[in-house]
Formats: C-alpha cells, structure tokens, sequence
C-alpha cells in the first residue's frame, strides 16, 4: 500500500469510529477536568455556576496575538499528512467531503474564565483542521495498527499537549447551541438533533449534534466586517438560517443583520423575553480538540413555528431528527446511549443541570 492508501484507510477507520475512539482519547488526559458523565474537557474557570446571558459574555479582540505552539506544520505532524504539506491539503488531495473551504475564523487566544472577556484574533478553518482533524487522525491511524490509544507515542498529540490551552495550537472555536422549543402552555420543552454526514463534513461525521452549531467566524472577508461580526448572536442567528431553513452561508458584505427578516424576528423575541439565550460553559473534544461555546436557547412555541414553519430536515451537512423531549431522562439516553458529539452531550448535560435556570 502507498502513503496515500494508508492515509485515507485511517481517515476511513476515523469517521467510522469516532464515537469509541474519543473514548479511548479521553484517557490521555486523566489530570484534566471533564464535563460529569461525558468525554467533554473542560476547566474550573469555564463553567459558571449559573447560565451566562448571551449579552452578558464578553468578548475582546487582539490584531496580533502570539503564534500558536504547534500549527500541524513542523515534523510532529509529518506522520499524518501523507507527504503533503498540511493535514487540510492531504484531505483535500486524497478524501475531500462535500464542504471544505479555508473560510477566515476568529481564533480563541485568551480565555481566563466566564463570562469573560474571550479574547480572539485572525483565523483560518483549515488552520483548525492541521492541528485537531490531524490530531484526530493521527489516533486513528494508531488504533487501526494495533497500538494501545492510551499509551501510544503521538508525536503531535503529544506536542500539543493540553488541548484546553489556546496558546498551544490554533484554537478555532464554535459556538452549539441546544434549541429548546418551550410551549408554556404545558411547560413542557423538546429540541431538534442533528446526524453529521461524514461524507458532507471534514468534522464530526457520524455523529449526533445539537443544533444549530457553527464555527464562530464573520459573514464576510473585509476588516470592518470582521470586526462587526465578532459577536456570538450574529453567528448563531446565521446557524439558526443555514441549518434550519435552508439558507446559503454565502452573504452580501456589507450585511444589514437589521434588515433580514429571521435576525429581526429572533432579536425582536429575545427583546421581550418570547426567546432567552445563555451561555452554560465552553468544553474541548479529547479527539479533535474541537473547542465549542456551549448554549442554550429557549423559544416560545408560537415564535418558534412561526420563524421556523418548515424544517429543513436535510442539508449538504446532514440529517435532522426529532423533536426529542427535553426530560432528564431523554437527557440521560442521548448522552449515555447515542454517538453524540462530546460537545453535544456536554451542552445537554449542562442544560438539564440548570434546568431551573433556564426555565425549559
């Protein structure tokens, strides 16, 4: 077998067993805090007491922030990229999905605690890719040879070190967000999943998701529109379009949020109080070392249906299911029973904690 067969057999082996094989991850890390009863990692710092109000994180921007440690470049990596120069161009040259673009991205530099402030600066997706998708690879690769996942000497894993720690690599975060169709009526609350098509997707195929999740970036490429975009609403009101309606992720620049009838229709409700949006922690993938801003937001019944009338229930990404009710139990099968993304069980796990809180 050429370099080439072998990359693309451990890619397979990966998108075809990431649900054990961040199991397996997750015991490199024993001195790490995790999220209780997932593989989800974490720190003290970054799980708040209490939900955070969407408004109330804070965010901070640095134009020139330290290079990363590692960026999947240097020899650590060489093992994974089947000869060519980075992790994103092997997979682009030898099992490209249907969605992959070096879009510009807001890089996680600084993160002391919640609510903040998150300090960010410039980004690139397929930057993300090296150093996580190739750490993830390179477990993979591991397994699928016989060597113990555990013990194994990763040479880029290993170089990285701490996947919680932003100086140690680019750390691209995302922002998932559990919906929760709330009718007051009754009290009762449901949300929508998501199956990741590891055809569609450089990241987390095969795996169930809340939804809508989104890498946090702009909507456009000019310095004014970076700037203006480095906000957590904006974003995930541009999930919300993408994956449950069907919108293109491609937008006019300059983007007039105020005129586009789903952003005025979701900010009008958080205005008087028909949605609430929160913030429950951030946690880091132990495979990919994928970072995610965990949320949560409630909508009113009524303005749900009447935003979202007709679900998209397929999209280039994957399939949507449910409605799941949202009860500790329903809770408990999905995070212990389903291959859910770390992220996704975490975000539910933190929301039925709070429960209360949030008042789904």
């Amino acid at each position: 077998m050429t370099a080439a067969d072998d990359w693309r057999a451990a890619r397979r082996y990966l998108d075809g067993h990431r649900h054990a094989l961040g199991a397996a991850a997750v015991r490199r890390y024993p001195g790490l805090a995790r999220i209780p009863g997932t593989t989800a990692l974490t720190r003290t710092a970054w799980l708040p007491s209490a939900p955070i109000p969407l408004d109330d994180v804070r965010l901070a921007w640095d134009d020139a922030p330290e290079p990363p440690a590692v960026t999947g470049e240097g020899p650590e990596a060489a093992g994974v990229r089947a000869g060519y120069p980075t992790y994103a161009a092997a997979l682009a040259a030898l099992a490209p999905p249907r969605l992959l673009e070096d879009r510009y991205t807001y890089r996680l530099t600084g993160l002391p605690g919640l609510p903040g402030p998150l300090t960010y600066g410039p980004g690139s997706y397929f930057a993300g890719l090296n150093t996580g998708e190739a750490m993830a690879h390179e477990l993979a690769a591991a397994v699928l040879a016989g060597r113990d996942p555990v013990t194994a000497a990763l040479p880029l894993r290993d170089a990285v070190g701490d996947p919680t720690d932003p100086g140690r690599r680019p750390m691209t975060t995302a922002i998932s967000v559990l919906t929760l169709r709330h009718d007051p009526r009754d009290g009762t609350a449901a949300f929508p999943l998501h199956r990741r098509d590891a055809s569609g997707v450089a990241h987390a195929g095969g795996l169930d998701q809340v939804l809508p999740v989104g890498v946090f970036q702009p909507s456009g490429t000019t310095a004014a529109t970076r700037r203006a975009d480095l906000d957590l609403w904006r974003c995930a009101v541009r999930e919300y379009a993408e994956e449950l309606l069907g919108a293109p992720e491609d937008y006019p620049e300059p983007f007039d949020y105020d005129r586009w009838p789903p952003y005025r229709a979701l900010t009008d409700a958080r205005a008087d109080g028909r949605l609430r949006a929160y913030l429950l922690g951030v946690a880091t993938d132990p495979l990919t070392a994928a970072t995610d801003l965990l949320a949560v937001t409630v909508i009113e019944a009524g303005t749900f249906d009447r935003v979202f009338p007709a679900l998209t229930r397929s999209t280039l990404e994957g399939t949507l299911t449910g409605p799941v009710p949202f009860t500790p139990e329903s809770v408990r099968e999905i995070v212990t029973s389903t291959p859910i993304q770390p992220a996704g069980a975490a975000v539910l796990t933190l929301a039925d904690r709070h429960r209360r809180r949030i008042g789904g």
